[in-house]
C-alpha cells in the first residue's frame, strides 16, 4: 500500500486487476537467459513495456513474469532465492508434483513441449496483448527481432485464438465464476462474499487474516532503497509486495472425443441427450447458465450467471451433480465445515485462483454450438493443436492451485463419491488405479457413467513470479546478484 494506506495499482502488474478481455489478441513468449550481461540492457527494456493496473491500455498492454530458473540465471543470491515459496522453487514436475497434478501417463512432463524435463529450461514469461491480430504480429514481430543478438533465446511462441462469446473448445462459455476482491470491485457489481486481496496479491491479509509467507529482504540487501518496507512493521523490505505466483499449465483438448463420449454415454443412458450429459459433467449449459439456476433446459438470458449457492437450493445434487466441475473447482457453501454458513463460504474462498487465461487453436466448428460441432463429427479431423493456455493468479500455489488440483479435482472421493474425478480436467489415473465414473445423482437412484476417457492433457507447464514494479527494477538492478 502507499503511505496513505491505499493500494498502489502503480505498483502491480495490470494482469492482475484485469484480463484485457478488450484486448482479443495474445501471445505468451518463453524465454531463456543466455547471456547474463548481454541480457540486462534487454530485460530493462522488457520491463519498461511492463504495463501496470493504475492504466488502462487501449491499444496494447505487456506483463512479465520469471521461474525459480530465471532468477537463477539473473544471478539472485542463493539467501535471496530461498525466501520465495517451496512450491515455486520446486516446479511442477517433481516426482511429487506429478503425483499431486496428476501429470501422469500422456500427461507426464516427457512428453510436454516446453517447461518439463527434456526441454529447454525456460526463464521468464513475456505475455503480450493487442486490440488485434495485426497490431500483435507486428508488436511481437519487433520482439522477436531483437531476442538472439540480446543474450535471450526464444524457446517458445504460444499463440492465442480469439473464440466467439468467451466460449473453450468443447463450446461452453468461460470464465464466469471469478473472485470478487473488493478493492477491484469497479470491476463488476458488488458482492457479499469478496475474496481478501491478500489471496491474490502478496503483502495483505489473507483469508486468515494473516500474511502469507513471501520473499523479505535485509536492508543491507537493497542498498539503493528500491524496495517498500514491510506491511508487519519489521525491519526488512518486501520484495513480494504486489506480486504473486502464476500458474501457467498449457492443456490440449480432445474435441471429438469429449462429444463422441457424450454420444456414446446417450446412448446408454437414452434418457438424456448428448448436451444435457456434457452439462451435467460441466455445471452449466453451454451458454454459461447454471443447472443449479435451471437444471432442466439453458436459459441463455439469465442476467447473472454466477448469483447462486448450492447448500439451499441443490444440496443433494439433483439438480448440479455433485461432481460437476464447477462444484469442485468452487465449491461455494456445499462443504463443511457447517454447510450453507459463511463458515463454509470462507473455506471454499481460501481456494480460489484469479484465472487468465485464452484458448489457442481454430474451434472444431467455427460455429461453437454444441448442437453443430455434434452433427460434424464424423468428418476427418486433420491433427490441429487446440486446447486452453490456462493462466491463474495466487498468493500461496500449495494452498490454492495445488489443492484445488489434488484435492478436489483429482481426488476421486470428493464430496462423498467413490471413482469419480472430476469428468473435465481430473486426471484418469492419479490415485494409482483407473477413476473413471461420473455419478448424476437423482431420484429414486443415482445414475453412473463409467468408462469416460481423459478428454484433457498436460503439454507444458511453469511457476512463475510475477513481480511488483518495484520488486521487478529490484531483480534486473543487480543489487540481489
Amino acid at each position: 500500500m502507499d503511505v496513505n494506506g491505499r493500494v498502489d495499482f502503480g505498483d502491480i502488474q495490470g494482469l492482475v486487476v484485469r484480463g484485457y478481455g478488450h484486448l482479443h489478441a495474445a501471445s505468451y513468449l518463453l524465454l531463456r537467459i543466455t547471456d547474463r550481461p548481454r541480457s540486462q540492457a534487454a530485460l530493462r527494456d522488457l520491463a519498461g513495456m511492463v504495463t501496470y493496473a493504475d492504466l488502462h491500455p487501449d491499444d496494447l498492454a505487456t506483463n512479465l513474469a520469471v521461474t525459480h530458473h530465471g532468477l537463477v540465471d539473473l544471478g539472485i543470491e542463493q539467501g535471496i532465492l530461498e525466501r520465495f515459496s517451496n512450491e515455486f522453487r520446486s516446479g511442477m514436475t517433481t516426482p511429487h508434483k506429478r503425483r499431486i497434478l496428476g501429470d501422469v501417463a500422456e500427461s507426464a512432463p516427457e512428453h510436454w513441449l516446453w517447461g518439463g524435463p527434456e526441454t529447454t529450461q525456460v526463464d521468464l514469461l513475456l505475455m503480450v496483448f493487442a486490440r488485434d491480430d495485426a497490431l500483435l504480429k507486428a508488436h511481437v514481430q519487433r520482439l522477436q527481432d531483437g531476442i538472439p543478438d540480446q543474450g535471450l533465446e526464444l524457446i517458445a511462441h504460444l499463440e492465442t485464438f480469439t473464440l466467439p462469446d468467451f466460449r473453450e473448445h468443447f463450446g461452453f462459455r468461460d470464465s464466469i465464476g471469478q473472485p470478487y476482491v473488493a478493492e477491484f470491485g469497479r470491476h463488476g457489481r458488488r458482492r457479499p462474499d469478496p475474496v481478501p486481496l491478500g489471496e491474490f496479491l502478496l503483502g495483505y491479509p489473507n483469508g486468515y487474516e494473516r500474511y502469507t509467507d513471501r520473499p523479505l529482504i535485509e536492508p543491507g540487501e537493497d542498498p539503493h532503497d528500491m524496495l517498500p518496507p514491510d506491511p508487519e512493521g519489521s525491519s526488512r523490505k518486501d520484495l513480494g509486495l504486489n506480486g504473486t505466483y502464476l500458474v501457467f499449465r498449457q492443456l490440449s483438448q480432445d474435441v471429438p472425443g469429449f462429444w463422441r463420449a457424450m454420444m456414446h454415454q446417450s446412448q446408454l443412458h437414452p434418457e438424456w441427450e448428448p448436451i444435457q450429459l456434457a452439462s451435467k459433467m460441466v455445471g452449466r449449459w453451454p451458454s454459461g447458465t447454471a443447472l443449479v439456476q435451471s437444471p432442466d433446459k439453458d436459459r441463455p438470458e439469465q442476467e447473472d450467471k454466477d448469483d447462486f449457492l448450492y447448500h439451499d437450493a441443490d444440496a443433494e445434487g439433483l439438480k448440479c451433480p455433485l461432481g460437476a466441475h464447477i462444484r469442485r473447482t468452487h465449491p461455494r457453501d456445499s462443504l463443511e465445515p457447517e454447510p450453507g454458513s459463511e463458515k463454509s463460504i470462507a473455506f471454499s474462498n481460501r481456494h480460489r485462483l484469479l484465472r487468465r487465461g485464452r484458448v489457442y487453436g481454430p474451434p472444431y466448428d467455427i460455429s461453437m454450438d454444441p448442437s453443430s460441432i455434434l452433427k460434424n463429427l464424423e468428418r476427418e479431423d486433420e491433427p490441429v493443436a487446440r486446447g486452453l493456455h490456462f493462466i491463474c493468479l495466487n498468493a500461496n500455489i500449495g494452498r490454492q492451485f495445488e489443492f484445488v488440483q489434488h484435492t478436489w479435482a483429482n481426488n476421486p472421493n470428493f464430496n462423498g463419491l467413490h471413482h469419480d474425478p472430476d469428468p473435465i480436467i481430473g486426471a484418469r489415473t492419479a490415485y494409482g488405479r483407473p477413476q473413471e465414473d461420473f455419478t448424476i445423482q437423482r431420484q429414486p437412484a443415482r445414475c453412473r457413467l463409467q468408462g469416460l476417457p481423459s478428454f484433457i492433457q498436460t503439454r507444458g507447464g511453469g511457476y512463475f513470479f510475477l513481480p511488483g514494479r518495484r520488486a521487478l527494477h529490484y531483480l534486473l538492478s543487480g543489487d540481489a546478484s
